[in-house]
């Protein structure tokens, strides 16, 4: 059993990211897909008990934001992963203008998530931690962070 979470802001790739890795294995649970957080409960809470894995696709910006899948993923059994991803705010507002329409963030909202932006650490009870970046032929580069 996995949770994995994604940490970073708008417009870095963490929606396509889960569609290359995760699509066929975990369930996603995104605030864009569900709406509120009592829906986003509800699923977290069904994935929990069935012992299904699942992505948290949102910003989770913070230790607090983070701690709501942490806590009882690792209380379930669940092996905890995060994903960290690192982009410039420039490449971020450059990908975010390349959306669709209505699925483009405002710009104030970007940067709103960049200062709320806390480096994950193992000390929040992640079980393994990865930085991702993208790669100038828009590859994705992971590298393990070491505890």
């Amino acid at each position: 059993m996995q949770a994995v979470i994604l940490i970073g802001i708008q417009g870095t790739g963490k929606s396509t990211f889960f569609r290359e890795r995760f699509f066929d294995t975990h369930v996603r649970i995104s605030l864009d897909v569900l709406r509120t957080r009592n829906r986003e409960k509800l699923f977290l809470k069904t994935c929990l008990e069935s012992g299904q894995k699942f992505v948290v696709d949102n910003t989770n910006p913070s230790v607090e934001d983070r701690r709501r899948y942490i806590l009882p993923a690792k209380a379930a059994g669940f092996e905890v992963v995060g994903f960290s991803f690192e982009t410039e705010m420039t490449e971020a507002l450059k990908r975010n203008r390349t959306r669709p329409e209505a699925q483009r963030i405002p710009v104030q909202g970007i940067f709103a998530t960049h200062h709320k932006i806390q480096p994950p650490s193992y000390d929040e009870g992640f079980d393994r931690l990865y930085r991702v970046r993208i790669d100038p032929k828009s590859l994705f580069q992971v590298e393990e962070l070491k505890m």
